[in-house]
């Protein structure tokens, strides 16, 4: 880390990833907000999209893609398949609504104050040069499949649970059978001594 350079001007670098960050902000925003599950999750493709064009202005554009193959093709795509497997509403739902909006907006900025003042605390005279090539492929794999190799494998089996679960779900003919009659569990009453 070297000293940090003036803020202003702001190179074009800063200006293209102030501008992702803004899209990704507001498609977030959009995400939690809407009423509409479907529209949900393209507002949820499009904030993806835009962290995937911070990464290619941080220079990491293996994690770029990386973000664009896991997240925006496998997460989404399970997502929209799972909301057509139990067949999710698909158009205004009042259910999506808990009436909680002030607390939840108080705790979302809150985090955001606390988030973005540890932020700025911590690295505020540092500065790190964006030099190509320092997302490559071959450091970045080699971290992944052998420090978090077992993070990545859970990731993994937690999606095939929930599309498995979605599945199930969705399936009609998977119900708790009836018991046939006459084995109902219920046995006739025993006759008494003063029975017909």
């Amino acid at each position: 880390m070297t000293e940090a350079a003036p803020f202003w001007p702001p190179t074009t670098q800063e200006v293209v990833f102030l501008l992702l960050g803004a899209v990704a902000v507001g498609s977030a925003l959009l995400v939690v907000t809407t009423k509409q599950l479907v529209h949900a999750a393209l507002w949820l493709v499009l904030c993806f999209g835009a962290l995937a064009g911070g990464y290619v202005v941080l220079t990491a554009e293996f994690v770029a893609w990386v973000q664009v193959l896991i997240y925006v093709g496998a997460v989404v795509v399970l997502m929209l398949f799972g909301i057509m497997l139990t067949r999710a509403p698909i158009g205004r739902s009042a259910d999506l609504d808990s009436g909680n909006r002030v607390v939840a907006a108080l705790v979302a900025l809150a985090t955001a104050a606390v988030l973005v003042t540890v932020v700025i605390d911590g690295f505020r005279t540092a500065y790190a040069p964006l030099k190509p090539g320092e997302g490559a492929a071959g450091e970045l794999g080699a971290s992944v499949f052998s420090t978090w190799v077992l993070p990545f494998e859970a990731l993994s089996v937690l999606l095939l649970a929930a599309l498995i679960g979605a599945i199930v779900l969705s399936r009609t003919d998977i119900r708790g059978a009836s018991p046939p009659a006459g084995e109902s569990g219920d046995k006739a009453p025993a006759e008494g001594p003063g029975g017909p």
